[in-house]
């Protein structure tokens, strides 16, 4: 595993890249993207609990795979915005893309994260197709309470400077822009995974309904008495795996 940096609109973001031991031949690239932190740590939500994901891909796929750390997150430059994340998981594609041995991209997210993908690859035809699990339809509870947002990214460290919002009303109009409910019918009829748990309790099984609805031919997939955090439900990640096989099979 080894740690790339790659620019964003300016800044310098981190990134932990793993590539396959047989580097000799074309490999399919996957970008796993992270969900907003909650919590003092982040928990389940940091970036951090994704490259174990990322080498077991790697390693038993056969896929180039990188796990950005998006503005704000760890030793990534900036400030937490949702426009800027999605930038960001844009110039990770690019950035990936760049490598030879890179062939078709997928994208998978958690959370936040998932919505994010859909949103970069609505508009994106390098991206083959996305993996979304445990994500919310749209922003509107964010956009409706943007102060209280805030409050939270500078608690989880996204933000460490008072100063750095200048234009709070440009920085809160992109939580309302950015829908994964909107972002999935843009980017139907191209493969769309969604993963959720029956028992979620920070975003409602509903959502994954009506982005399913959106796309109208995605593979949707509700895990009986599973909450938010999916990326430790091994369920999850078996029907994650199997996706990403299947979807690479199919594009040969």
């Amino acid at each position: 595993m080894t740690t790339h940096n790659f620019l964003s609109e300016g800044l310098s973001l981190e990134a932990n890249l793993l590539f396959p031991e047989d580097t000799e031949k074309t490999s399919p690239g996957l970008v796993i993207t992270h969900g907003f932190p909650v919590g003092e740590t982040g928990g389940a939500n940091s970036p951090d609990t994704l490259p174990e994901l990322a080498e077991r891909i790697s390693q038993e796929m056969g896929w180039v795979a990188m796990v950005p750390h998006l503005r704000g997150m760890g030793e990534s430059e900036g400030f937490f915005s949702l426009e800027g994340w999605r930038e960001d998981l844009k110039s990770a594609v690019s950035y990936l893309s760049t490598f030879e041995e890179v062939g078709p991209i997928w994208l998978a997210g958690f959370g936040t994260g998932g919505a994010l993908s859909l949103a970069a690859a609505s508009d994106d035809d390098r991206i083959k197709g996305v993996a979304a699990l445990s994500t919310p339809a749209d922003f509107n509870d964010w956009a409706e309470n943007p102060r209280r947002l805030l409050l939270h990214a500078r608690d989880a460290g996204l933000i460490n400077d008072s100063s750095a919002l200048e234009d709070f009303d440009a920085w809160k109009s992109s939580l309302s822009k950015i829908s994964a409910e909107k972002s999935a019918e843009k980017f139907s009829p191209n493969p769309l995974l969604l993963v959720h748990g029956t028992d979620d309790e920070m975003v409602p099984p509903l959502d994954a309904r009506a982005i399913a609805g959106a796309h109208e031919s995605c593979d949707l997939r509700m895990i009986s008495g599973a909450g938010h955090h999916l990326r430790h439900d091994p369920r999850a990640i078996a029907i994650l795996l199997g996706w990403l096989d299947r979807q690479y099979l199919s594009s040969d």
